[in-house]
């Protein structure tokens, strides 16, 4: 059999990737960051374990990158979703409404995810990290920005303030009332976006989270 090619190594690398951040996600959202073990996450990925630590020196640098990844293609459907729409107010309710579903859709994801960011080792660069600040910079130049580089680091700051403050154990506010009150600092109507009637039923969104993980079914573990 002839050796595989630069790209088709490269295509399966990405798959086994996304397999693995697919996993992380699914199984802290599920059990909580200290139940989840990079073992559970190989497993659940189908992958061997060794591939875990080859792609991400360690747990929390893998959960940061998962949950990165899913705020990026969540936002990314969000703006890009039907009606698609070059209108920069529309694309920051949007973009509002798309962070703040996750904070009330992935709570137990989300309260961990803002715990391992204040942690020693804080926050975590990552390509998945840097696609979704694109993003967010696209949106507030959209906006109208005349500084992009002052503007998105706050919408960055009150989006991530927004979701502790709907995830506060014991203390949380209503992510209508935190809607609101973003809404307003932009100027933006409530129908823009996504507005709470007109989700789906129960208010919550689908959870199936496979759109955002795209890949083949994974392979078993011949080993075991």
């Amino acid at each position: 059999m002839p050796p595989r090619s630069a790209s088709v190594n490269e295509e399966l690398r990405r798959r086994s990737q996304e397999r693995l951040l697919q996993a992380a996600v699914e199984l802290v959202g599920e059990r909580g960051y200290e139940a989840t073990t990079l073992g559970d996450i190989a497993d659940r990925a189908g992958s061997a374990r060794g591939l875990v630590s080859y792609y991400f020196p360690g747990k929390r640098q893998l959960v940061q990158s998962a949950v990165h990844r899913l705020m990026h293609r969540t936002l990314e459907e969000a703006l890009e979703r039907e009606p698609r729409t070059a209108d920069g107010r529309e694309r920051t309710a949007r973009a509002i409404d798309a962070i703040l579903g996750l904070a009330r859709d992935r709570p137990l994801l989300m309260r961990q995810h803002m715990a391992s960011l204040l942690q020693a080792e804080g926050f975590l660069p990552c390509p998945e990290q840097r696609r979704l600040a694109e993003l967010l910079r696209d949106t507030v130049a959209r906006h109208g920005s005349r500084d992009v580089d002052r503007d998105y680091p706050v919408l960055r700051a009150l989006l991530m303030g927004a979701v502790y403050a709907a995830l506060m154990p014991g203390a949380p506010m209503p992510v209508p009332v935190l809607r609101g009150e973003l809404f307003r600092r932009y100027g933006l109507e409530w129908d823009m976006g996504a507005p709470p009637d007109a989700e789906a039923p129960g208010g919550k969104c689908d959870p199936d989270l496979s759109r955002f993980f795209a890949t083949e079914p994974a392979p078993r573990d011949q080993s075991k």
